[in-house]
Order: C-alpha cells, then sequence, then structure tokens
C-alpha cells in the first residue's frame, strides 16, 4: 500500500519549502513518508537525507502544542533530538546535515549531536 502525504505532512513540507526553496534538494532529501498521528504527535513527516554531515533519517513531529520534534536516525537509533523547534527554525535545525551550525537565539536548544 502507498504512504499518502497527510495534510500535517505535506505542511511541514510546505514550512520547508517557503523558508527556503533549495533545502529538501541540498540535504539530498528522498523517500518521504508520513508519520501517524499518536497520543503524544499530532502526525509528522520522515525522510531520508544524504548530507556532508549525516546520513540517515530526519524525522520531524507536529506535538499538540503546536512545536516540532526533530529526529535524526542512524541505523534505527536516534542520534540527536531537538525538541521545541518552530516551522521557522526547521531549516537550520535540519542543516545540520549540510554542516551548518544552526542560526537561532532560543538557547534552549543543542546542536552537539555526537
Amino acid at each position: 500500500m502507498e504512504n499518502q502525504i497527510t495534510p500535517v505532512a505535506q505542511t511541514i513540507l510546505d514550512q520547508i519549502q517557503y523558508t527556503d526553496c533549495c533545502a529538501l534538494k541540498a540535504w539530498g532529501a528522498s523517500e518521504f513518508y508520513s508519520v501517524p498521528a499518536s497520543k503524544e504527535y499530532q502526525g509528522g513527516l520522515q525522510f531520508t537525507v544524504d548530507g556532508v554531515e549525516f546520513k540517515g533519517t530526519v524525522k520531524i513531529e507536529l506535538r499538540w502544542i503546536d512545536d516540532y520534534v526533530v529526529s535524526f536516525i542512524k541505523s534505527g537509533k536516534i542520534r540527536h533530538q531537538v525538541k521545541s523547534v518552530y516551522y521557522d527554525m526547521l531549516v537550520d535545525v535540519i542543516d545540520y546535515v549540510e554542516g551548518k551550525q544552526p542560526n537561532t537565539s532560543n538557547k534552549n536548544l543543542k546542536y552537539k549531536l555526537w
């Protein structure tokens, strides 16, 4: 059965493309899947990246409090997770795959991945 892109997943894609229309290509993003809703999340988007610093899966989940949790997954294990991410911060956070340091004023976020 083919994975249908849910409205939440489509919104995440639109937010990334609105912020930086070239970001998905720069990350080598492919294999897009919707993440189903759960007790903690409204749903989300998962895709594979082939970046300079990180090759693996990025999972973006929308929490019920209307912020995102971004997980970097490699070999089935979460290598790093960033919480309290808002839509306008998604590209900066995920740019880690290209070795860029995020440009954000949120001091609660930690970016050293491993």
